[in-house]
Parts: structure tokens; sequence; C-alpha cells
């Protein structure tokens, strides 16, 4: 087996076990710890410290540790957050709320950048263009990650009103330890030797990437994507599937949606490099806008249960493209600065899920639709723009890396 693939297959299998324990306990944290709201505070929390983590830490922690050592550092804040529920109080769930807050944001952008460092290398070694072996390598771990929703909810749905058993957690990050690849001499080779950047330099890279104005008109991409999982999880199982069927059909609904967005993943990861992605992303855009079109004229009953599998398929269809092509979209334009430009994407989906779920409780069903809706055609509009200038601009991606090492050499000799 190829060592790239090996490499990813580490990667994702670790992910999977990570999230099959996290993802049930999520799922069930406002159910277990209703209690004075222990549970939303403790959700809230989580994701307030990933939107902190993501301004400064992960640039800073992938230079000084590397992809690796990031990845096993953050696990460990998932797995003391699995802990803490097993004596869940006030003092426990907080605590390690923030750890796993803070632990987020470094963990998803240190999987992004081995991801598509692996896919760059690769493709030179076999004559690929290295977008398509990127986007491929993200459809396989997004096939398998996915599966894990499959798995927690399942668990959910099955110990409802238990805590699951969190020993894979621990499992994830001994399989990250002991046999994936430390890549920092592969990422030597690939951008040369340079100086190592100062602290300073490296805390604030997050936000010396939006002169770049391709990243300004693309935050809206993981933005979206934050709001509409958001509205999923949060108004569609609640409005739609616990009003109607009961609460203990959430888990089956969310396994349909997980499943079908594990198949597709791996599907556009492959079909991309014929289609292109600006076809998968009106693909994306298309079944989104029907579903919220057709939620907003649904009158839901108990009598048609398999239109409510239908909805979460389909959504799970149209997230497949949000999570593979946006991640490959991001390394390939921002190849140059994959640390910063991943942090910028961690930052603006923990917002968009931050945002959906602060406005849950005082706007209707109908008027978070709406608000979708006018969100995913402002996000459409920005994303065909950056497609227009890249068209116009080939070499572009290289060329913007050149000057932001040359800006970032100037500020060095000024600190």
């Amino acid at each position: 087996m190829d060592r790239s693939l090996r490499n990813v297959l580490v990667v994702s299998f670790g992910f999977l076990l990570l999230f099959t324990a996290y993802g049930g306990l999520q799922s069930l944290q406002s159910s277990l710890y209703s209690e004075e709201g222990l549970g939303v505070t403790a959700l809230s929390t989580l994701y307030g410290g990933m939107l902190l983590s993501s301004m400064f830490l992960p640039p800073l922690l992938i230079e000084r540790l590397g992809c690796k050592g990031t990845i096993i550092l953050s696990m460990c804040g998932y797995v003391a957050f699995s802990m803490g529920n097993f004596f869940a109080s006030w003092y426990t769930l907080i605590p390690t709320s923030i750890l796993l807050g803070l632990g987020a944001a470094p963990l998803w952008s240190a999987q992004s950048t081995y991801l598509t460092i692996m896919g760059n290398t690769h493709a030179k070694k076999a004559g690929k263009h290295g977008k398509d072996v990127v986007n491929q390598y993200f459809g396989i771990f997004f096939l398998i990650f996915q599966s894990s929703g499959v798995w927690g909810n399942l668990i959910s749905s099955l110990v409802f009103g238990q805590t699951p058993s969190q020993g894979s957690g621990v499992l994830a990050v001994l399989m990250i330890a002991a046999f994936l690849e430390p890549i920092r001499h592969v990422q030597q080779e690939s951008e040369g030797e340079k100086k190592s950047p100062p602290f300073w330099s490296t805390l604030l890279s997050t936000f010396k990437l939006y002169r770049d104005k391709r990243l300004c008109l693309l935050i809206l991409l993981p933005l979206y994507s934050g709001l509409q999982q958001g509205f999923l999880s949060s108004e569609y199982t609640r409005s739609y599937v616990t009003c109607v069927l009961g609460i203990h059909f959430v888990g089956y609904v969310m396994i349909c949606f997980s499943a079908t967005n594990a198949l597709c993943s791996v599907l556009y990861g492959k079909i991309s490099q014929y289609t292109g992605r600006a076809v998968l992303y009106v693909l994306g855009a298309v079944t989104h806008l029907s579903c919220m079109i057709a939620l907003l004229l649904w009158r839901p009953g108990a009598d048609q249960l398999a239109v409510f599998f239908v909805f979460s398929g389909l959504w799970g269809m149209a997230d497949a493209v949000w999570q593979t092509q946006n991640n490959a979209l991001y390394g390939i334009l921002f190849e140059k600065r994959k640390e910063a430009a991943f942090a910028n994407y961690r930052l603006w989906e923990a917002l968009g899920y931050v945002i959906a779920f602060g406005y849950s409780t005082f706007l209707c069903v109908r008027v978070k639709l709406y608000i979708l809706l006018g969100v995913l055609s402002l996000t459409m509009l920005a994303y065909g723009l950056v497609e227009c200038v890249e068209s116009k601009n080939p070499i572009r991606p290289h060329a913007a890396g050149q000057a932001n090492q040359a800006e970032d050499e100037e500020i060095q000799t000024k600190m």
C-alpha cells in the first residue's frame, strides 16, 4: 500500500474512533444533563473555546509540534471531555468543555493540513494533479469519518439516557501516536528550507491571511457549513422529527444523514477530477435549496415516515459537498499558508454553529430557513467570483504564496 494512502487511513480511523465516542456524548448532552442547563452550557462553552482557539492556536501549534503532535495533543482534550462525563458536574464538564473547545480547531486544522500535504506529495510522485489527489484523500477521510455518526447515533438510540463507553477515544490517541508518520521533513522538502518565523508572526498569521481577497470572499463557505449543520442537528431533529415522530427516532434519522454523507464523500472525492469542483458546488447548493423550499411548504405527519429520512439523506448528500470540497479548496488556493487558511476555516464554521445555536430559542423555523436561503445565495455568489478570478489567474496561488512569504519576511525584519 502507498505510504501516503496508509497515513490517510490512519488519520481517518483515528478520527472514527475518537468521534464515535464524542458524537454519542454530544448528542446526549442536553438530554442527560438538563438540570440547571448544564448540558447546553457545556456545549456553548465548547464552541466558545473553539472560536477562541481558531483565532490563534492552529498555526502556532502546527509550527511548534508538527501536524502529528498537534493531532495527538488535541485528541487528549476530547478524551478529557469523555472522562468528565463519567463524573458529570459543573466542576468537571465546564473545564473539560473548555479543553475540548481549545483543541478542536488545532485538531481539524492539523488534519486538513496533513491530508493536503500527503495529497500533493503523492501527486508529484505519481505525476498527477495535486488537486485531484487532495480531493480523493478528503473523500476517503470523510467516508470513514462520517460513518462515526452512524455508530455514535446508533449508540445514542439504543442506550438513550445512558452515557456510552469511552474507551475508543484512548485507542484513537494510541493509534495516531503509534502508526501516523510525521511529515515535518516532507513539508520542509516541499517548501524548502526557511527561517522559523517569530512567535508573534505565527500567532497572528490567521489574521494576516485576510490580505488575500479570495479568503475574504470564501469565509461564507465555512460560515454556511456551520449554519446548515447546526440547523439539521437542532432545528430539523427537534421541530420536525421529535415533534412528529418522537425523540427516539432522532438517532435513526441522523444515521441516514451520516451514511449518505459518507458514501457521497468518497464519490465526490473520486469524480471531482472529471466534473470539476464548480459542478459539485452547484449540485450541493441546488440540493439544499430544494430541501429548504420543500421544508417551508411541507406539513409533516406521522404517516410520512419515509419523508423524514429522505430529507436527512438529501441533506447529507449536499453536506458531503461542503465537507470534501471546502477543505480541498482551502488547501489548493492557500497552499503556501495552509495552517492559517484552515484555522480561518474552522473559525468561521464554528461561528456558524454558534449563530445557529444562538438564535435557536427565539426565532421560528420558517425564519431560520429564510436565513439559510439568504446565506446560501450569498455564499454561491462569492464562490462564483473566486472561481472567475482563478480562471483568469491560473498561477495566482503560487504568486500569492510568494507575495505572502515576502511580506512575512519583511515583518520578521521589523520585529
